[in-house]
């Protein structure tokens, strides 16, 4: 029998108490990679792809702009991740026929759906942060032990 808050066995969904219950279908986000659900989910919970979105959210930008502002991100990641968001109908790209051409980035109001969703995911980790930590800190004096 598995410990109160915990998971039957690997690969179960069932978790053995019931705060976490509802009556929505498991399988609702299917686990193959074919499936359209978590690809979405998979592009848009990407750390990068949510920095690009917040960042956007401001103003239009251009790509040495957004690369300035993200810390850490090299030139390909961030051209992959706009061409991913811009494939998905999330940001769009404009080109102004000028020498040199410039071209910048703005959210699509698909995107724009999406901010209040982000911003509550944010505040949820700002809220939770120590919690968090606690839990981490715990479970790595455990695993250490």
């Amino acid at each position: 029998m598995a410990e109160e808050g915990t998971l039957e066995s690997p690969g179960s969904s069932r978790v053995t108490d019931d705060a976490c219950r509802d009556d929505r279908d498991p399988f609702q986000w299917d686990s193959r990679e074919d499936c359209d659900v978590r690809q979405i989910l998979d592009r848009i919970a990407d750390k990068w792809s949510l920095l690009v979105i917040s960042l956007l959210e401001e103003r239009t930008m251009r790509f040495n702009e957004l690369r300035r502002e993200i810390d850490g991100i090299s030139q390909r990641m961030l051209s992959v991740t706009l061409r991913h968001l811009e494939r998905d109908g999330l940001v769009q790209r404009t080109i102004y026929p000028e020498v040199p051409p410039r071209v910048e980035y703005r959210l699509t109001p698909l995107a724009c759906t999406l901010l209040g969703t982000i911003q509550s995911l944010v505040h949820w980790t700002e809220e939770h942060q120590e919690e968090i930590a606690r839990a981490r800190a715990e479970f790595d004096r455990s695993a250490g032990a």
